[in-house]
């Protein structure tokens, strides 16, 4: 029976040609599009503004954690997620941007805890404006290079599921802020 079926194959033909689908890698780009989303960017004067700069957009005293800043809690690939839910605000490095929808990569080895992005009440992701690529076509093209867990963020958690009203935070961070170095 086997025999039979590869026998009735049909001729292989080869796969179409797919475009480059190139695009504009701006920092304007990129920050119209994740501040039409509910997003915000803020272009750092260098990677020594960063404190700064944390300080003036979140100037409450929040419970933070971060591997790039001086964190009020600590927290590891393994701390129990009862231990992430009072974490008001988290202070990542991403991979790279997406400037025609504001979309951020997110490896895991940037997370500290893969429930953190999405427990804490606001999201500061820190990004290399010189890795913004212009389309989702060239963000995949890097993901191998990127390799294991990430996910890609755009703006700050939505939803309008129930009764067609906009909830913020209902799946995630109220809000999310892209610094640019």
């Amino acid at each position: 029976m086997l025999a039979a079926v590869r026998a009735s194959q049909p001729a292989a033909t080869p796969l179409p040609v797919v475009p480059a689908f190139t695009g504009l890698a701006s920092v304007a780009r990129f920050t119209a599009a994740l501040t039409g989303i509910s997003g915000r960017v803020v272009v750092l004067e260098g990677w020594h503004a960063l404190a700064a700069a944390v300080s003036q957009l979140f100037p409450a005293d929040y419970r933070l954690a971060s591997a790039i800043l001086p964190a009020t809690v600590a927290v590891a690939s393994n701390t129990p997620i009862d231990r992430l839910a009072p974490i008001d605000l988290a202070v990542l490095r991403a991979e790279f941007g997406v400037a025609e929808n504001g979309t951020v990569w997110l490896p895991e080895a940037h997370m500290l805890h893969r429930a953190l992005p999405t427990v804490t009440q606001h999201l500061v992701l820190v990004l290399d404006q010189r890795n913004i690529v212009a389309t989702m076509h060239q963000a995949y093209a890097q993901l191998p290079d990127v390799g294991g867990y990430g996910v890609f963020l755009a703006g700050p958690s939505k939803t309008a599921d129930i009764e067609q009203s906009l909830v913020i935070g209902a799946h995630g961070a109220r809000s999310l802020t892209v610094l640019l170095h």
